[in-house]
């Protein structure tokens, strides 16, 4: 069955979902978005540096995403103001990196692939990686869900339940870095904060709890990845845009549903 390799972007495409669903609900909770950006847009940096140390990629990515966010949670942290820091942080990582891979040898005619994704070039070993890489978020998550609910909610309530925020939000750092390693073969480096994002909006409006929220905002994402290859297929459109095209979509009628009921 993985012969087929559409069938391995389609479990490419759910194994994400699995991940992003409830960590894209704790960046819309945190209106983290821009911190997804600059996290993600990191990544092609990563890119170079494993090719040019001969390194796995998912490993150089996952570093270099890790290292950009504890720098914006640091910087965070310490009061800075933080929608200038992240334009910068996220636009001069995406420059650095994709100055640093024009210098390694042979990966020109591939760069579209790590900027926009390539999910139906997902090989067995991908596969795994992705899916090995949603159950860790997965479980980190279930481990601290209920500590950064409390840390989202409120700090000070979470200081008074004897929680530290800035622990929590370390977690989400660790599970953000490793999404971004994840996600750029689906989707690539442009658009993970979209498939973050878009599906936990769409769910956002649906839910009266935030396990609900978090669990639609998974549906949302596995029928986002599985639509957008069929578009793919059908229209010969590019997989990872066509992807987030269907989240979009899907956004725009759960939002207008959401507006019809409580209207």
């Amino acid at each position: 069955m993985l012969d087929d390799f559409l069938t391995r972007a389609a479990l490419a495409g759910v194994g994400l979902s699995l991940a992003t669903g409830p960590l894209g609900s704790f960046v819309v909770w945190r209106r983290m978005a821009y911190f997804g950006d600059a996290t993600a847009h990191a990544a092609i940096l990563g890119v170079a540096l494993a090719l040019a140390s001969d390194l796995p990629v998912g490993f150089g990515i996952m570093v270099v995403s890790l290292a950009m966010a504890v720098t914006v949670a640091t910087l965070a942290a310490k009061g800075w103001a933080m929608d200038t820091t992240l334009g910068v942080l996220a636009h001069s990582a995406l420059a650095f990196g994709l100055v640093a891979v024009s210098f390694v040898p042979g990966v020109r005619t591939d760069l579209s692939a790590w900027l926009f994704g390539d999910i139906l070039a997902v090989s067995r070993g991908d596969l795994a990686f992705v899916w090995g890489g949603a159950v860790v978020v997965l479980a980190l998550l279930a481990w601290r869900w209920q500590a950064l609910l409390t840390a989202t909610l409120n700090e000070d309530l979470a200081h008074a339940s004897g929680l530290n925020p800035d622990r929590e939000r370390l977690v989400l750092t660790v599970a953000l870095a490793i999404v971004v390693a994840v996600a750029i073969k689906v989707v690539g480096a442009l658009l993970i904060a979209a498939m973050l994002i878009v599906p936990a909006a769409a769910a956002r409006g649906l839910s009266r709890t935030p396990e609900a929220m978090a669990a639609l905002a998974i549906v949302i994402g596995a029928v986002a990845a599985l639509g957008g290859l069929h578009l793919s297929l059908w229209q010969d459109t590019p997989a990872g845009p066509s992807i987030i095209v269907v989240a979009a979509l899907i956004f725009a009628a759960t939002t207008a549903l959401g507006r019809r009921f409580t209207g």
